[in-house]
């Protein structure tokens, strides 16, 4: 599932792409990805002749801001995609929604395990469609705070760090993926508990959350074997080049050459440096 930098990444190329560009046209094939709508011709109506004025991103979706204060929510899932492209280029296999604008090309929603979702909102009651908006954690890139101020968080919780910063509530937009780079960078076990820290641990914790998501962002994301994540040009990220520990079992780590490790918690896969991280 794309991360916080992979959002963010859309995030931009879309804000650059098509604010101040008017929805002309909207093609509805695939009704599972307009779920939320009573039936697609209701949300088809709520943006033609709209007008895109701005994006947010909040955690790990997308939010396209109308000129009729609405919002149109971009929610990737599993394997979702938005791409751009001309009326004229083929449409690649499982794109459910096409939207037209004036002079702008085309924005396409291409979703193959159809876990992913548009749909329309009314920005006061958006929380109240999509709960989990309600009660998004901190987000590491547009919320700054005082190093201190995140370790009075991290130490309250009292809990295995690795599962922490992945829980939505406490932090948005961190999954499986960075959460091991976090961790590898900062020198911390997956499974190390959040109010044994001292207060240097903490400090570079809280750095390389803030310095890893932003390379990331940097490098556009990262796209794995699958190669399921792509960007909005339809090209692949690059920070998977740089991964540390993530997918590296059996590999020599790149800070003290011993073997990465891979253990289970809850059902997924960590991938540390027993050595080097403690």
């Amino acid at each position: 599932m794309p991360e916080l930098p992979e959002i963010e990444t859309i995030r931009r190329d879309v804000d650059k792409e098509f604010v101040g560009k008017k929805i002309k046209r909207v093609e509805v094939t695939g009704a599972r990805s307009v779920r939320r709508h009573p039936d697609a011709s209701e949300f088809v109506a709520r943006l033609e002749g709209r007008k895109v004025v701005g994006t947010v991103r909040r955690g790990k979706y997308l939010l396209m801001r109308l000129d009729n204060r609405e919002v149109l929510v971009a929610h990737m899932g599993m394997s979702g995609q938005l791409l751009t492209a001309t009326p004229k280029e083929p449409r690649p296999k499982h794109t459910h929604v096409v939207i037209s604008f004036v002079a702008a090309g085309e924005l396409r929603f291409v979703d193959p395990r159809t876990f992913g979702e548009l749909f329309v909102a009314v920005p006061h009651a958006l929380e109240e469609e999509l709960a989990e908006l309600a009660h998004l954690g901190f987000d590491p890139l547009e919320d700054q705070m005082a190093w201190t101020q995140f370790g009075q968080l991290l130490t309250a919780r009292k809990t295995k760090l690795k599962p922490l910063i992945m829980d939505q509530h406490f932090i948005a937009g961190i999954g499986n993926m960075y959460a091991d780079e976090i961790l590898f960078a900062a020198g911390l076990r997956p499974d190390r508990s959040s109010e044994t820290l001292t207060a240097q641990e903490i400090r570079r914790l809280y750095r390389s959350m803030v310095e890893t998501l932003t390379e990331a962002v940097k490098h556009r994301g990262s796209s794995l074997a699958d190669e399921q994540y792509r960007d909005l040009f339809g090209d692949i990220g690059a920070f998977q080049r740089l991964h540390n520990v993530y997918d590296r079992e059996g590999e020599a780590c790149p800070r003290c050459r011993s073997v990465i490790s891979r253990v289970k918690y809850g059902g997924r896969s960590s991938f540390f440096c027993a050595h080097c991280q403690v």
